[in-house]
């Protein structure tokens, strides 16, 4: 399979260098790093290791077969303007946030499935990637239920050895995602800690409580997402991930804009009628410090 993705950071770079080594990839990304794929390959380092040889330039190719996307929530219209020039089977989210295959399927004239994923990676330059965590793949079409592309494209992860799993219930699956970003970025940006350090101490009330707020305001929109769910569903991540420095942290501490508004952003806008007040301080902090 011809796989193209769009957004060669440090989980782009990750995905399609384990893809690599079963497909025709081609990462969409900036230079340096696209000069430096090119040029002496792609090396992953840290729980896996690997040396891949994708294709790598700044500007999508004019045909594949699949899609990925992996940019910022900020950055979809962009993504979803430049993938309208390619000819496309189909096309595959994982990024964080809500609202981004809609954004893409608005723009691009083939199927747009949802995904989640949980791998841990950082850039470690140009043409370096380090994986900090072997996490899961999980996709399926964005409204649920099931579909042979979604099982096509499953197989095609799978045959690059990531930890994939096709599922049916995507909506409650992203909301369920959205509960563990909205526990685990913000915190840890504002606090400037680990992972780990969600698991117990001072912050862990903090981020339990911002996920049970996402799946109360899930719940109102016809989700079945409990809030005992979503707090384990966050506390497991942070275990998982303990060493890990989540993507705002890491958007904070490069002076970059992060996804606020996709994450505990998103969840103050869709609350309607309930209290989300945790949410609501964490995205009005961070806003806080993008504003200055």
């Amino acid at each position: 399979m011809h796989i193209v993705v769009f957004g060669a950071g440090s989980l782009g770079s990750l995905l399609g260098g384990l893809l690599a080594r079963s497909h025709d990839v081609t990462l969409v990304g900036r230079e340096p790093h696209v000069a430096a794929v090119e040029q002496s390959d792609l090396q992953i380092r840290g729980e896996i290791e690997a040396h891949v040889r994708p294709r790598a330039r700044t500007d999508p190719p004019a045909s594949a077969d699949l899609a990925v996307v992996t940019v910022k929530a900020g950055d979809t219209e962009t993504a979803a303007a430049a993938l309208a020039n390619c000819d496309l089977d189909a096309c595959l989210s994982l990024q964080n946030g809500m609202g981004n295959e809609a954004a893409l399927a608005a723009e691009l004239s083939c199927p747009v499935l949802a995904g989640t994923c949980t791998y841990g990676a950082r850039l470690a330059g140009p043409g370096k990637v380090e994986c900090t965590g072997i996490g899961e793949v999980v996709l399926g079409p964005r409204g649920g239920g099931q579909s042979a592309l979604a099982d096509r494209v499953g197989r095609a992860f799978a045959e690059g050895e990531i930890e994939t799993t096709v599922a049916d219930d995507m909506p409650r699956r992203l909301w369920e995602k959205l509960a563990v970003n909205c526990a685990i970025n913000a915190t840890t940006a504002l606090a400037r800690v680990p992972n780990g350090a969600l698991v117990d101490g001072p912050a862990a009330a903090v981020a339990e409580r911002a996920a049970r707020e996402a799946a109360t305001v899930a719940r109102e929109q016809g989700i079945d997402l409990s809030g005992d769910d979503a707090a384990a569903a966050a506390l497991g991540v942070a275990e998982d991930t303990a060493r890990n420095t989540s993507s705002m942290r890491q958007d904070v501490e490069a002076g970059r804009q992060t996804e606020i508004d996709a994450i505990n952003g998103y969840v103050v806008a869709q609350s309607g009628d309930v209290d989300v007040p945790v949410n609501r301080t964490l995205a009005a902090l961070v806003r806080a410090w993008e504003a200055r």
